[in-house]
């Protein structure tokens, strides 16, 4: 059986890689981004609420509608842990797991990277957007295939939604591919074979919650995706005037890094910064609160 959902929500990390980089790109959304990790600290700020009975009820309410499998909260949150989750990854974070001060990217931790080839990288960020898509579907109950009402949902994005967007366009986009990184993702997954992806551990992870009886009808389903949500992410970095240097320089807040080794920076945050499983968890809690208290 699952986790309860305010078990996931309460042992959420407070610090460490995932928060600091979050933190790091806080003044990219509008209204900022909130880290809940305490869930009845969480309903009481969602919904404005001081009566104890009435947070009672609506934290049992998310709770069973969390558990009724029917629903899609599970397979949401499933599909943001699923494609973050990175192989050696978790006996390397615990060496930076309690860490309050800046990380030195050197030493042990640096033998631990691996930089990604150029190919798997825009990969991974075509699928990573799929996946958001496809939890974001979950979430609302709505086809898997409905990139139309994703796509219109996208522009109200807030909070830890909106966070988790702006970093998968500068942590899986712009640091490790540059300022071409939406002509990167779509050329790479257009000139791919079926075979190729399938090979490829991200999309192997998820490849049953693609719409699509084949690889290369899922392959296209990806493409249709990324291909319609590349206006957003553009216009998103244009209005933010992001670029790769800049970006770089937030993340020396709490990465201590030589420009040598700046390359490091993309597998750095690919093995240890899980924001989509982080802040996948409080867009589920959300969903939960808000439905809760119209059902109550």
């Amino acid at each position: 059986m699952s986790k309860p959902i305010y078990d996931i929500i309460n042992e959420l990390p407070t610090g460490g890689p995932t928060v600091m980089a979050l933190k790091s790109l806080d003044t990219l959304v509008p209204g900022g981004w909130d880290n809940f990790t305490n869930f009845e600290h969480m309903i009481r700020t969602v919904t404005g609420e001081s009566d104890e009975d009435v947070i009672q009820q609506i934290g049992d309410r998310a709770v069973y509608l969390y558990n009724d499998k029917s629903q899609g909260y599970q397979q949401a949150y499933w599909l943001y842990n699923t494609v973050d989750s990175a192989a050696g990854a978790l006996a390397a974070a615990s060496m930076v797991d309690k860490v309050g001060g800046k990380i030195p990217l050197v030493g042990g931790l640096l033998s631990a990277l691996t930089p990604k080839p150029e190919t798997a990288q825009s990969l991974d960020l075509t699928i990573k957007l799929v996946t958001e898509l496809l939890a974001f579907t979950k979430i609302n109950g709505i086809p898997g295939d409905s990139i139309g009402d994703f796509l219109a949902a996208l522009g109200d994005y807030t909070g830890e939604s909106a966070i988790r967007m702006a970093a998968l366009v500068c942590f899986d986009g712009l640091i490790p591919l540059g300022p071409q990184f939406l002509e990167k993702g779509l050329n790479t997954l257009q000139g791919t074979s079926s075979g190729d992806l399938e090979n490829n551990k991200t999309f192997r992870s998820i490849e049953a919650e693609v719409p699509g009886n084949t690889a290369e009808s899922k392959k296209g389903f990806i493409a249709q995706s990324f291909n319609a949500v590349t206006g957003w992410m553009g216009g998103f970095v244009g209005a933010n005037n992001l670029t790769q240097g800049d970006l770089i320089s937030r993340l020396r807040g709490f990465v201590d890094f030589t420009d040598d080794k700046a390359d490091y920076l993309g597998a750095f945050l690919d093995m240890f910064v899980k924001y989509y499983s982080h802040t996948g968890a409080q867009t589920i809690a959300r969903r939960l609160i808000e439905r809760a208290v119209a059902e109550i």
